[in-house]
């Protein structure tokens, strides 16, 4: 029982890696799934395409690894946060799962805060009540659904649906927790006060372990399915971006990690609940026992570059095909040709809304300063120095609350691109390195589970044996003080057009 499983249950689909005990990754699969859009802004899933996708990854995985179930010492499980899991009585789903970038929610948001007192919120949770948490969904169910509110037993996270299949427990963790509005964040305990403002029952909520705790044991039918051993230990595990925070080492002072995912989020630890006083980043538990985390959340980062490639430069797939290259890296080579400021082109990558630091819901993207002249390669480069003129303002708002970066660590699908870390160095001004492995959430939580077996004494133990960096961008001053300008305006766009996006929302609504 010398490895370790991650498991991570993302918004695009089911990462499972397999590590020894030396932290290495033998093995590794991926299962895809859909994402549902029944209404503009809305986003759901099945709970059941989580579970077949995992089925279908944890076997390969540990195949490409060379090991069987009987190796597997523990399981650390990870995923997207904030979604919500309704469950009956008899724990089967009740409706589809509503995710963590749907937006729904904006009116049952100001319902709980003033039900529970904004002082009481901020001081109890450390965070507004945002669209994209749990309680307010569970709150939407009760004003729109209301057959489908009276059924439920269970509300879960994403990954703790896939803990409940694998083990038939009910348990989840601080880190995940933290984003549900439902936690006290300072306490690592489930608050009666936020239970009762969002109509909560307490025994509707699972267990919460701290996440290198042993929560569960793989049932004797979960382990015939997936070719594991039966009575696998399966740990606390962890949100994805504390998650993600492990797996790029963000577990001491000094360190932050810039994830370009689908969202962007940038993730620094803390020793102590830090807070920004007007809310505009999160303060977390972390996946470190007894520690937090405190970060910034750009809804659309990588998501933005992915919706403008499928939209605009679906041509660059076909070509990338031919040439047996990526189409991204096409794209980004050409928008390279580009100067800083794409000669006046601005991009708000506001498509799913917005958290930091603007959290509305009513957000919308936004190309600004079109002219004749621009080509492809500025709309682009305006993308890429979108997202990084959003990440931006994460880092100084924690530089502003004494959360200081010596390192970025750059992570998730966007860090692969040259041409996106340099652009993104230049921006943020401190200097950017990549890691030898960059794995992400999944590998995070398998050092978890190795941490709850003793490989490693400790999660900083279990880092500093594993994580080393690789590649180094250092800021050019001439390019920084290029940018500070280009950021100023970028942030006065927001500011100019909160109204306006306001009142397009009403305008759909009618």
């Amino acid at each position: 029982m010398s490895h370790f499983l991650g498991i991570d249950i993302g918004t695009g689909g089911a990462r499972c890696l397999v590590i020894d005990g030396d932290g290495r990754v033998k093995g590794s699969a991926t299962a895809e799934y859909p994402l549902s859009t029944p209404r503009p802004l809305w986003a759901e899933q099945q709970p059941e395409d989580w579970w077949q996708a995992v089925l279908q990854a944890v076997p390969e995985a540990l195949r490409k690894a060379g090991v069987n179930g009987a190796d597997v010492g523990a399981i650390g499980l990870s995923g997207q946060m904030h979604g919500a899991v309704f469950l009956d009585a008899a724990g089967q789903v009740i409706r589809p799962a509503i995710l963590w970038c749907d937006q729904r929610t904006a009116a049952e948001c100001e319902e709980i805060t003033a039900r529970a007192g904004a002082d009481t919120v901020a001081r109890i949770t450390l965070n507004p009540v945002l669209t994209g948490f749990q309680a307010p969904k569970i709150v939407w169910l009760k004003n729109n659904e209301p057959d489908a509110f009276a059924r439920i037993r269970k509300v879960l996270l994403p990954k703790d649906y896939i803990r409940f299949r694998m083990t038939r427990a009910f348990a989840t963790e601080v880190s995940d927790a933290s984003g549900t509005s439902l936690l006290n964040v300072r306490e690592r305990r489930w608050s009666p006060e936020m239970m009762a403002a969002s109509f909560v029952e307490p025994d509707w909520l699972p267990e919460c372990f701290e996440s290198v705790e042993p929560s569960a044991a793989v049932s004797a039918e979960a382990a015939e399915q997936l070719g594991l051993r039966p009575g696998t230990p399966v740990v606390g595990g962890g949100g994805d971006q504390a998650a993600g925070g492990v797996g790029s080492g963000i577990v001491e002072p000094g360190l932050v990690s810039s994830s370009l995912g689908t969202s962007g989020v940038v993730f620094a630890y803390a020793d102590e609940p830090f807070v920004d006083p007007q809310m505009r980043t999160h303060t977390f538990c972390h996946a470190v026992p007894g520690k937090w985390h405190v970060m910034g959340v750009v809804l659309s980062a990588g998501g933005s570059l992915r919706w403008y490639r499928d939209t605009f430069c679906r041509d660059f797939k076909t070509l990338a095909a031919e040439k047996g290259a990526d189409p991204y890296d096409l794209m980004t080579a050409e928008a390279a040709e580009i100067p800083a400021g794409c000669d006046g082109l601005f991009f708000l990558p506001y498509l799913s809304g917005e958290r930091t630091p603007y959290p509305d819901p009513y957000a919308r993207g936004v190309f600004f300063g079109a002219t004749l002249a621009h080509t492809r390669a500025h709309f682009t480069r305006a993308v890429l120095e979108g997202v990084g003129f959003a990440l931006k303002d994460s880092f100084d708002i924690l530089r502003s609350i004494g959360v200081d970066a010596t390192q970025v660590r750059v992570m998730g699908g966007g860090a692969r691109s040259a041409v996106w870390r340099r652009i993104l160095t230049d921006i943020v001004g401190r200097a950017h390195v990549t890691l030898n492995v960059d794995e992400g959430p999944a590998f995070g939580v398998a050092l978890l589970a190795g941490v709850s077996q003793g490989a490693w004494s400790s999660v900083q133990e279990a880092c500093r044996a594993t994580l080393s960096t690789v590649e180094r961008d250092e800021p050019r001053a001439e390019a920084v003080e290029r940018y500070a300008p280009l950021h100023a305006f970028y942030s006065s766009l927001y500011a100019a057009l909160r109204e306006r996006f306001a009142g397009l929302a009403r305008l759909a609504d009618e």
